[in-house]
């Protein structure tokens, strides 16, 4: 199926207290209107073009490349001279699972490595050349105003903002706090655009140790590396909320608000997640003791890698090898399925936005050959979103046997409208600078999954990543499909579920639960 218009990137926040004609604000560089918000997009993007106006003319022609060879040893003395031979210079190796991260200008440098004996596969990580370290403006969301907050009515022992936080209890979480808040020795990491560690709601919860700056493709370790800028998206810091923003009186309150959450930073200013960068992400993750990896991405520039093209095979292997390794070090991997309402188990899918980071060409694949990763990596946990009223949301993709579960991501307000207190569809989380404010997409499903998982390592401290994912599923509410799935109502059908009420294409083994998590 196809997306109805070319859909780049991009998280939509809304601020509270507005309506959603007027309040809508697409990250970065883009506009919407409520008509909108069924196509937003699980991660945030702009255009690269601001932030090479002042590149130097080598970094003009340079791409990023992953070299892969076998794991454990490190990449041998002939395939360091030929990487430099064929032009290429190493930024950083993974030795552990054989990613060597290489930056050249040679337009070759792909094609010349692969002959090279040692070499597993190699490709290019990108299309447009590395950008300079400038910003560009993208704009930030209007946010909730000091006079709404104070207004905010809450009941004892809430946060003053939780009423508005409908997706509490649509997965029992709010009574899941009366038992547990979940243990402090379990780090959740949020792979992302940055977490504004500063923020009051998620001061109190912050692992340092476990944050990092790894947007080159290696580790950056500099205090504050970690958070965006203030001409950033917002994306990971609203996430990082989602999860453990503390329960403390003041604002919101995470799914989990006794658990760490850390904030590891790989998306570029212009808003890309590249290999290297997640590379490095999930290998930081493993090797700094965090227990569920949030990732509310797609890897750019390609929606689909498909693994009969070289490069795209070389990506696909790259981040496969460091998820794995992840895993291996104890993290359960939570990623989002994306919010094109794609069916990911259907013969073929028309992207038609590929490579996002130079001119699209459409093209049809088949989506069991050619991969959105993290989303569709073995190991890693798929999540749908639902709305205010427990259905699919207008924007989740979907399919059997790819979704594993489902947990609130929004839905517009109009298709899906939550009961009182709570006024928007959207999903309410902190934002950079002490502020609160709406976004939508499975984006914010995923960190309640991600937030459940945390809570079930919490009551099995032991549990091994495996352990951790069978509880996840076995605890979920099965939920039945929506059928007919006619979100908008007007006549037509926009998706078709299928599968039993235990598992199925719209919502995996059902919805997550936070209850069971902290009880079972």
């Amino acid at each position: 199926m196809t997306a109805p218009h070319p859909r780049f990137r991009r998280a939509l926040a809304v601020p509270l207290g507005m309506t959603m004609a007027t309040a809508l604000a697409f990250l970065p560089n883009a506009t919407a209107t409520a008509a909108d918000v069924p196509g937003t997009v699980n991660g945030v993007t702009g255009t690269v073009n601001d932030v090479l106006a002042s590149a130097t003319t080598a970094d003009a022609t340079a791409l990023s490349y992953v070299v892969n060879v076998r794991p454990g040893q490190g990449p041998s003395g002939q395939v360091k001279k030929a990487i430099a031979d064929a032009g290429g210079t190493i930024v950083t190796s993974y030795d552990q699972i054989g990613v060597i991260v290489v930056h050249s200008s040679n337009p070759d440098f792909a094609k010349t490595i692969r002959k090279v004996r040692g070499v597993e596969s190699a490709g290019n990580t990108r299309n447009a050349p590395l950008p300079a370290q400038s910003t560009t403006d993208m704009g930030t969301p209007k946010v909730l105003s000091a006079k709404e907050v104070a207004s905010a009515q809450a009941a004892d022992g809430e946060d003053p903002l939780e009423p508005l936080q409908w997706d509490l209890p649509a997965i029992k979480a709010d009574k899941a706090h009366e038992k547990s808040l979940g243990s402090s020795k379990v780090t959740v990491a949020v792979i992302d655009t940055g977490v504004d560690d500063t923020h009051p709601d998620i001061a109190p919860n912050f692992d340092r140790a476990a944050s990092v700056n790894c947007v080159t493709g290696k580790p950056d370790t500099a205090d504050g590396a970690w958070r965006p800028s203030a001409s950033e998206s917002p994306h990971g810091t609203h996430v990082a909320g989602e999860i453990a923003a503390a329960k403390n009186g003041v604002g919101m309150t995470g799914v989990a608000p006794g658990v760490k959450v850390a904030g590891i930073k790989v998306s570029t200013t212009a808003g890309y997640f590249y290999t290297e960068a997640v590379v490095c992400g999930f290998m930081w993750a493993a090797t700094h003791g965090v227990d569920v990896t949030n990732n509310s991405y797609y890897t750019d520039p390609w929606y689909f890698n498909c693994k009969n093209d070289p490069d795209q095979k070389a990506l696909v292997d790259a981040v496969a090898r460091a998820s794995r390794y992840a895993e291996k070090k104890g993290a359960v991997n939570v990623a989002a399925a994306g919010n094109e309402n794609y069916d990911f188990a259907a013969d073929e899918i028309t992207d038609p936005v590929s490579p996002n980071d130079a001119t699209p060409v459409e093209r049809t694949v088949d989506p069991s050959e050619c991969v959105d990763i993290p989303t569709q990596l073995p190991g890693v946990v798929t999540v749908a979103a639902t709305g205010a009223k427990g259905i699919k949301s207008s924007f989740s993709n979907y399919g059997l046997g790819i979704v594993d579960i489902a947990a609130p991501g929004g839905d517009s307000t109009s298709y899906q409208k939550p009961e009182p207190p709570a006024t928007s569809g959207l999903i309410l989380g902190t934002l950079p600078g002490g502020k609160w404010g709406y976004m939508a997409g499975t984006s914010m499903a995923s960190p309640h999954v991600a937030a459940v998982a945390a809570l079930i390592k919490s009551t099995h401290p032991y549990a091994p990543p495996a352990v951790v994912k069978a509880l996840l599923y076995a605890e979920a509410d099965g939920t039945p499909c929506t059928d007919p799935y006619d979100i908008d109502s007007d006549g037509k059908i926009d998706a078709v579920c299928e599968g039993s009420k235990n598992r199925n294409g719209f919502y995996g083994w059902g919805m997550a639960d936070a209850l069971d998590a902290v009880t079972k």
